[in-house]
């Protein structure tokens, strides 16, 4: 479901209130724009491909992976169909491809419903998702924000956010999870909202 005005525009109301360092990168950045993937299953399949290679290289694998399964879409069915070695074809390592096999099993069995994950809490989500190989709370996380659109998830994980919250809070060197979360503690239950402007505050830097 797509976030409407309000949610957003009472989730930067309290960022900017509670959270001064976090104010300035919002007025740098701009609107919140996060958009939600609505196609479920292509989301964790994306999130899998992206596991510790670039955005680029990972952005490649997907549009071959897209070119190997048209005319159909990123599905559980299209990626039954295919071979170990057809998604080795598309830039996939021998884990990965399992992992996505693995993914669209739990998916076509009914074992992961992802028509009615969204019924879930933030928790159950998670622990349904990382019953899948290749799936760890980092996916989950991702899935989280990007395809439910939840708004209080804090990925404290992300290289991505760690490294944002050492540039902005004058750490030395990455934060690690206590001084992460102690940083987070303003942004509930906003922590999504406030990712996301962390992820944007890197863009800004590479100008």
């Amino acid at each position: 479901m797509p976030l409407s005005p309000a949610e957003r525009t009472n989730a930067i109301k309290h960022l900017r209130s509670e959270d001064r360092v976090l104010r300035k990168v919002i007025d740098a950045v701009g609107p919140f724009a996060l958009k939600l993937e609505r196609k479920r299953f292509a989301m964790l399949v994306r999130s899998i491909i992206s596991q510790q290679i670039s955005t680029g290289a990972a952005r490649s694998i997907r549009r071959r992976l897209e070119e190997l399964v048209a005319p159909a879409a990123i599905t559980d069915v299209s990626i039954r169909q295919l071979s170990a070695d057809e998604l080795r074809s598309v830039g996939l390592s021998a884990p990965k491809a399992r992992y996505l096999v693995d993914l669209a099993q739990n998916v076509s069995h009914g074992y992961v419903k992802l028509d009615r994950i969204g019924r879930l809490s933030n928790e159950q989500v998670i622990d349904e998702l990382t019953r899948v190989k290749g799936i760890g709370r980092w996916t989950a996380q991702m899935f989280l924000i990007f395809s439910l659109g939840r708004l209080d998830v804090f990925p404290h994980d992300d290289l991505g956010v760690r490294s944002a919250i050492r540039d902005l809070y004058g750490f030395d060197e990455l934060p690690n999870k206590e001084q992460c979360l102690e940083i987070a503690k303003p942004w509930s239950p906003y922590e999504s909202v406030a990712s996301w402007y962390c992820w944007r505050s890197i863009d800004l830097n590479r100008k």
